[in-house]
């Protein structure tokens, strides 16, 4: 019984901690900036949507977004790829070997990103790849890669052994049991592994803001930080920007949400 309250509690405490920060933000998308400073939790007078229209129409947000559209769209099925051919070999190989690679290649999940900011502005201003796309879905695609292996490596490795032995038996080779075997099976865990990259690479801020100069290469998130000025924030207009970025997000957890929670699972408790 108490353990049960003790669990309410806490949840609740957790609710109101994440409800309290969205509705100051949803109701501060349509107020004006004295309206919000007046009463940040209030009501708006008006539903009217002066911030959303000039977010959109005003603040030239549009490049940005299919800016990052084009990166996640990319960066996302390339990891995707990647990663499944990583886990695929691992799990096909056996004993020390199989650990061994699986855990170099998730290495990577130990090195926070900003370690490796100087080397790569190094690296990638002798490639040319500085204050353009292409440098962007690189960077991307190489730090997600350690998760992305982590979790669909993890459950390529649950897979019984059977059924790569009878896949050869039938006289199938390694890109055609990769294709008609691990991948088909391994749908649960992608699915999960493209959410989690889509949310990584959608909200992705470091990156651009290290590479990034001219405006029309500009991804989202850098594009919202155009409304925080030295000395002042326009925080209605911040608002709706932030709450426009999300909803792409938003709407990809709602319908895949079960895959997400699922194959996390899967990756993290059967590795």
């Amino acid at each position: 019984m108490l353990a049960s309250i003790s669990r309410r509690a806490i949840l609740g405490i957790y609710a109101i901690i994440i409800i309290v920060p969205l509705t100051v933000v949803g109701f501060g998308s349509f107020k004006s900036t004295q309206e919000l400073f007046a009463g940040p939790f209030s009501l708006p007078q008006s539903l009217s949507p002066a911030n959303y229209a000039e977010v959109i129409g005003g603040q030239d947000l549009g490049t940005s977004f299919w800016n990052s559209v084009i990166v996640t769209a990319i960066s996302v099925p390339l990891t995707l790829f990647l990663a499944s051919l990583a886990g695929y070999a691992v799990s096909r190989l056996k004993g020390f070997v199989s650990w061994a690679i699986f855990g170099f290649l998730v290495l990577g999940m130990a090195i926070p990103a900003q370690a490796n900011m100087v080397p790569l502005y190094v690296l990638f201003g002798r490639l040319g790849l500085l204050d353009n796309l292409a440098g962007l879905v690189l960077a991307n695609v190489v730090s997600t890669l350690p998760i992305a292996v982590f979790i669909l490596g993890g459950f390529m490795r649950t897979l019984p052994k059977e059924l790569y032995e009878a896949s050869s038996i039938d006289g199938s080779g390694p890109w055609k049991t990769y294709a008609s075997i691990a991948l088909p099976l391994s749908a649960p865990s992608i699915a999960a592994a493209a959410i989690f990259l889509f949310v990584i690479h959608w909200n992705e801020l470091l990156y651009p803001l290290l590479f990034i100069q001219s405006p029309g290469n500009r991804t989202l998130p850098l594009a919202l930080l155009s409304f925080q000025g030295e000395f002042q924030t326009n925080y209605p207009l911040l608002f709706a920007g932030v709450i426009l970025a999300s909803l792409p997000v938003v709407v990809a957890y709602v319908f895949l949400q079960r895959y997400f929670v699922a194959g996390i699972t899967a990756g993290a408790s059967k590795g």
